[in-house]
């Protein structure tokens, strides 16, 4: 018997104690010890360390903007800019622990975030497949392009006394300026993104026997994704604008009838306390429509 076979033999016949004994046994790996907190955390903060950096930042900026408002009003400086009766941080922040027990500040929340859901909503569903049937084929883009950038240019102010003869109530008039005031910059940027997309894609489309549906679905839409968001999200600013200039002048509730009203009575602290609801609030539904596009756009970095 040669030796390896030999060695085999007597290795089988010795029992386990003497095999562990002589160092014969297999090695046996510990188990891998679990990362401890402190890793994970290092982890994650060098995972999420430009978004830290980038939030620090603006924290900084708006504590920043704060004590340089606080000054300035503190002082009643006079600089050019008078800040004589602007109010101060601390006003305007007692106007808002006041308003937000008072049901009638809230209502006129929710109805200007109606009047801005139903008008933007309306400019997106008309918008966009405009825009994409305009891209596609030309007559329709010489018909109806000349009258909609005759229109553009005028402004959702100039459009109040029109909205209110063509509109029986004032609500229906003021969600037709929000509307008017989101759909050019949501039927402009779908043209732009229809301009841009590569024709040979088409034509590869085409030459695997696409037809015209499948070619709007799968290359057009596709490929104008993304000036569409960026159509929705100046569209949602432009909403905004075009809403509190027509509460200002028509409105009997909404955010900016509220700021006018504040205006008209001589309270400073709720006019400011206004603007800056106006601010949050189109942050927010910026934001919403941001988050929206991650969602449906995961092949984008940016």
């Amino acid at each position: 018997m040669s030796s390896p076979a030999l060695l085999r033999h007597s290795e089988d016949s010795m029992p386990a104690p003497a095999i562990a004994e002589a160092g014969l046994a297999p090695a046996v790996t510990p188990p891998a010890t679990p990362p401890s907190f402190g890793t994970l955390a290092l982890r994650w903060y060098r995972l999420n360390q430009g978004r830290l950096r980038a939030t620090a930042i603006g924290v900084i900026s708006l504590v920043a903007f704060l004590l340089v408002w606080h000054l300035l009003t503190t002082y009643r400086v006079v600089f050019f800019v008078r800040f004589t009766n602007v109010p101060s941080p601390l006003a305007v922040y007692a106007s808002f622990t006041k308003a937000i027990h008072d049901p009638k500040f809230l209502i006129h929340i929710l109805l200007s975030c109606r009047r801005i859901f139903i008008g933007f909503s309306l400019a997106a569903i008309v918008g966009v497949p405009l825009g994409l049937i305009m891209g596609r084929f030309k007559l329709v883009h010489e018909v109806i392009f000349p009258v909609a950038e005759v229109l553009r240019p005028i402004p959702a102010i100039a459009w109040v006394p029109m909205a209110i003869m063509l509109w029986p109530t004032n609500e229906q008039s003021i969600v037709f300026i929000t509307f008017l005031g989101s759909f050019f910059p949501i039927l402009v940027n779908t043209l732009h993104g229809m301009s841009l997309v590569d024709p040979v894609l088409v034509r590869a489309a085409q030459c695997l026997g696409a037809r015209e549906r499948s070619i709007f679905r799968e290359v057009y839409f596709p490929a104008s994704m993304p000036h569409i968001f960026t159509g929705l999200t100046v569209g949602m600013g432009v909403a905004w604008v075009s809403l509190i200039a027509a509460e200002m002048i028509s409105g009997q509730y909404g955010i900016g009838y509220f700021t006018w009203e504040a205006y008209s009575l001589v309270q400073y602290a709720d006019i400011a306390l206004g603007m800056i609801a106006i601010g949050v609030l189109g942050l927010g539904s910026s934001m919403l429509i941001r988050g929206a596009g991650r969602l449906v756009m995961p092949w984008r970095t940016t």
